[in-house]
């Protein structure tokens, strides 16, 4: 597969995963971005979870995982930069795919009171890819840094240290009316580091 079909796999499964988010939130009456988690919008009760689960958050991880897969072989790769890749392709791409297999409880449960089987599976999906994913992206920062992608090494490093700052805030402010923004901001600068690294492809000769 060429470089701009690889690329296109990657933009493709950010647009289906943000249109789903965004059409998630307009869908329910009275959600809030700012306060209410993206799962909340396709929980287990909600009347077009399953249409957004189905149509836009499954196929949207298997684009990026499969996007992640493939895209690391335009870096020569390391084992280390393999690491990266295969890290954000399998917690995240694949994460995505999973979180959306096992939605989680009526308003995503914050309290965690009898949650299901599928809510736990969720929320430990989601604790690994916030953990992990911000730094197999700066691990790949630094890792091209001698592979003539200089802009992509740089843009790697500091998307990855504002994902960190940002999955801060999520973690040590759970209780907070802002954890929807968190949130967003956290899943805004993956997407953005998958856009950039498919027109970093995209553009190699």
């Amino acid at each position: 597969m060429n470089n701009k079909n690889i690329s296109f796999l990657g933009i493709i499964g950010v647009v289906l995963f943000l249109t789903s988010s965004i059409l998630g939130g307009f869908l329910i009456d009275d959600y809030n971005i700012i306060s209410q988690y993206i799962s909340e919008s396709y929980a287990i009760d909600t009347e077009y979870g399953k249409y957004l689960r189905t149509f836009g958050y499954i196929p949207s991880g298997i684009l990026i995982s499969t996007f992640c897969f493939l895209a690391v072989s335009y870096f020569h790769p390391s084992s280390q930069l393999k690491l990266g890749f295969y890290g954000i392709g399998i917690f995240y791409g694949l994460a995505t795919v999973v979180v959306a297999i096992f939605p989680c409880d009526s308003g995503c449960n914050k309290e965690l009171l009898n949650p299901s089987t599928s809510q736990l599976i969720h929320n430990f999906v989601g604790l690994l890819t916030y953990l992990f994913v911000p730094f197999f992206i700066i691990l790949i920062g630094f890792q091209i840094k001698n592979t003539n992608n200089t802009n992509f090494s740089l843009q790697s490093k500091v998307l990855g240290a504002i994902n960190v700052l940002f999955v801060y805030l999520l973690f040590s402010n759970s209780t907070s009316i802002y954890v929807g923004l968190y949130q967003r901001m956290v899943e805004l600068v993956f997407v953005l580091w998958i856009i950039l690294c498919a027109i970093a492809i995209k553009n190699k000769k």
